[in-house]
């Protein structure tokens, strides 16, 4: 082989080389995008960029102590984030970012929508409140066992009477497990955040949580107002009108499903509110 062939080859693997690097970043940005993650990045940087100027400007003990941060942040990182790093490496074991499913359970998931977006619009008419969580990647089983097991098959009459008022069920969330009812009166966990409207109760700031540590779907039906929230990746979209609601479910759940996992990005507009 001569010697340029083998630039030429050198050149090539480095090209590839360089683009699986972006693609891998890409995906990870994919999976931790609108996650308390997105602050560890910021704060990885601001640390990274004070330890360079310590080092530039000879600030002897700041660099010392920023070195620290860095020894141990490591470990840190592992301990705090480790709900973030189990979705990820789940994400990645399942291997699911080209899969497309097929006609069959494209319409289980329409099914699925209709029966929530039935169910919701009754529970909202008369102001009964409702927490339901849907599984995608990650999985719920830990937060399943926390309740009353079912594995029914999903209606919206099921879910209407599993929340009124008064009777056995209607504490705590509903968790959706694939296209059946896996449990009731489920435990979540509660969001810690301060930026949460005072105004909340238990169920928005147990989906907010929900939504911080899973990559989980989780509908509230307000029982003061009798509005239709919905949380993902730690955002909160209050108050949505029925067809919007049913449009988000939809792209969620259904569109969702024929194209790469890491498509799913939210293509409507809703009234954002994170407190």
């Amino acid at each position: 082989m001569s010697l340029s062939n083998f630039d030429f080859w050198d050149y090539v693997v480095s090209t590839i080389d360089i683009l699986l690097v972006w693609f891998l970043v890409y995906k990870l940005l994919v999976i931790i995008r609108g996650t308390k993650a997105i602050q560890l990045i910021k704060g990885i940087f601001v640390i990274v960029l004070v330890k360079a100027l310590s080092t530039l400007l000879g600030f002897n003990t700041l660099g010392w102590l920023t070195q620290q941060v860095i020894d141990w942040g490591v470990l840190a990182i592992l301990i705090i984030f480790q709900p973030e790093l189990r979705r990820a490496l789940e994400q990645l074991g399942r291997g699911k970012l080209f899969s497309r499913s097929n006609v069959q359970e494209e319409n289980e998931q329409e099914r699925l929508v209709e029966a929530i977006s039935k169910a919701a619009a009754y529970m909202a008419k008369r102001r009964i409140g409702a927490l339901i969580s849907i599984e995608k990647e990650t999985e719920l089983d830990d937060y399943i066992e926390t309740g009353i097991p079912l594995g029914s098959h999903i209606s919206s009459e099921l879910l209407i009477n599993i929340f009124i008022p008064n009777t056995p069920l209607h504490d705590g969330a509903v968790i959706l497990k694939n296209n059946q009812v896996a449990a009731a009166a489920c435990y979540l966990p509660l969001s810690e955040s301060p930026f949460i409207s005072k105004e909340l109760g238990t169920r928005h700031r147990a989906a907010i949580g929900m939504s911080e540590v899973t990559d989980s779907l989780t509908i509230v039906v307000s029982e003061e107002t009798g509005g239709i929230s919905v949380t993902k990746n730690g955002e909160l979209f209050r108050d949505l009108k029925q067809e919007s609601f049913q449009e988000l479910l939809t792209k969620e759940l259904v569109v969702d499903t024929l194209k790469p996992a890491s498509s799913g990005i939210w293509n409507w507009k809703g009234k954002k509110n994170n407190g």
